[in-house]
């Protein structure tokens, strides 16, 4: 069987396929397997990994969903699970973690952290890009603005009412579950529900 399917291999030693056959060998004592290395992309290695499991095995939806380009993976032959209504995603029956207001309004400064966002801003000013492509990659780089929601929810509970629905809004805090799926801060059901109606 080894010598019809080798485990794959890419050339740091990692297995793209047959690690079940891998396992299978050494409980069965063999000392050596055929092996083939591949010099795949990162990127095309994701896609083997995907075509080579896509028949069995058990899959972490959460993880794929998380990590993955779900387009890739359907169009790598990976059917996703299909809901059938957002009762079996969504639950506003969420424990969530209750903060108690300390009393103390932090600085608007304490709620962030530019560091990162400061870098690659800096980076790209110095690039030879285009005013066009600055812009894209400036408004972009705003993804690494690092929030600090402990401070943020001590400031929401100091701060007025039109502050608050602002944060509200913006998901900075989150007191109605059902308002921040409606504002779309929740969307892998929905990028799911596409996925599968185009399938």
């Amino acid at each position: 069987m080894l010598n019809i399917r080798p485990i794959v291999v890419n050339k740091d030693g990692f297995i793209l396929g047959g690690n079940m056959r891998f396992k299978a060998s050494l409980e069965a004592g063999l000392k050596e397997v055929p092996i083939i290395v591949t010099d795949l992309t990162e990127q095309q290695q994701k896609e083997f990994l995907i075509k080579d499991n896509v028949s069995g095995g058990e899959w972490d939806w959460d993880m794929l969903a998380n990590e993955w380009d779900l387009n890739d993976i359907t169009r790598w032959g990976l059917d996703l699970p299909i809901y059938d209504s957002e009762d079996d995603l969504y639950s506003t029956k969420i424990e969530s973690p209750i903060y108690t207001p300390k009393g103390e309004k932090p600085k608007e400064f304490e709620l962030y952290d530019l560091s990162k966002y400061d870098s690659i801003i800096e980076e790209i000013n110095k690039s030879e890009l285009s005013d066009e492509e600055k812009t894209f990659l400036k408004i972009t780089a705003s993804r690494f603005i690092e929030f600090d929601y402990r401070k943020i929810a001590e400031y929401y509970s100091n701060a007025n009412k039109e502050v608050q629905s602002f944060m509200e809004k913006q998901a900075l805090v989150i007191i109605d579950y059902n308002q921040a799926i409606e504002l779309g801060f929740v969307k892998l059901y929905d990028t799911l529900k596409t996925l599968s109606e185009n399938d």
